[in-house]
């Protein structure tokens, strides 16, 4: 199986069937967890599962496998009072087995300045020959716009025709990131970026996990969209980082 078929196989599994012994049969003994819902080991995760209400289920919207490294995208039912957009990061050992995890979460919104929901947007992955050159634009625009805040040069790597926004608070177009960006400003929350921690590309779609700030210390999980060399689609979720994780390793 490829690290795709067994993430996808464990999280149905896991998540989709409510089933704790699934933690036997897919992750390891030494199971890395980042999120701030649980501790690291399997036994951490088994509790988590086995405490899912009835009315529990994820809406999956798209996956990218980039080696070891498979990224989930879609929206979480029963997790709380409101549904939750999130990105999962998972890392499958040499044993086919859940080694590792990341994620992040933020509400559903209904009413996007865009029109379009978080998740919406084509879902499977093109364009394979063009992973490693779009991953190469995607890295540096992340090192030059994001964290080097070089916004002259944006248009060598957005579309100035065609970007579709999934950021609840931005419409379409550079137009849209701009006026959204301002009101942010005003409100004290500047796009910072400090550190990109990783960049996981399957053919047109990368995601980039990295740490900053936006009035608060928070992690960004920005996902794009590439087509003939330039962004023409972006989703994300802004995370607060939690002061205190109930484990040692941290969010990255």
């Amino acid at each position: 199986m490829s690290s795709k078929d067994i993430v996808l196989k464990a999280a149905g599994e896991l998540f989709g069937d409510r089933d704790p012994g699934a933690v036997d049969r897919w992750v390891a003994a030494d199971y890395r967890q980042h999120s701030s819902l649980a501790a690291d080991g399997p036994e951490a995760l088994r509790a988590l599962v086995a405490g899912l209400p009835g009315d529990f289920r994820y809406e999956g919207a798209r996956v990218i496998a980039d080696g070891d490294l498979v990224a989930l995208h879609g929206t979480y039912h029963g997790f709380g009072p409101v549904p939750l957009v999130a990105f999962d990061l998972f890392r499958v050992d040499a044993q086919g087995r859940l080694a590792e995890h990341w994620d992040a979460l933020t509400p559903v919104v209904a009413d996007t300045a865009s029109g379009r929901s978080q998740t919406d947007g084509p879902s499977a992955p093109s364009d394979p020959d063009r992973t490693e050159a779009n991953r190469a634009l995607v890295a540096e625009f992340a090192q030059k716009v994001l964290v080097g805040a070089d916004y002259s040069v944006l248009t060598d790597y957005i579309s100035t025709d065609t970007y579709r926004q999934h950021n609840p608070e931005a419409a379409d177009g550079l137009d849209g990131f701009g006026a959204a960006a301002a009101r942010w400003a005003e409100q004290g929350r500047n796009l910072v970026y400090r550190t990109v921690h990783r960049v996981v590309a399957e053919g047109d779609l990368v995601l980039l996990q990295s740490e900053g700030e936006f009035g608060v210390p928070v992690a960004y999980w920005d996902l794009f969209r590439v087509a003939d060399g330039r962004i023409v689609e972006h989703w994300d979720v802004i995370a607060p980082v939690p002061a205190e994780l109930p484990h040692s390793n941290g969010l990255f």
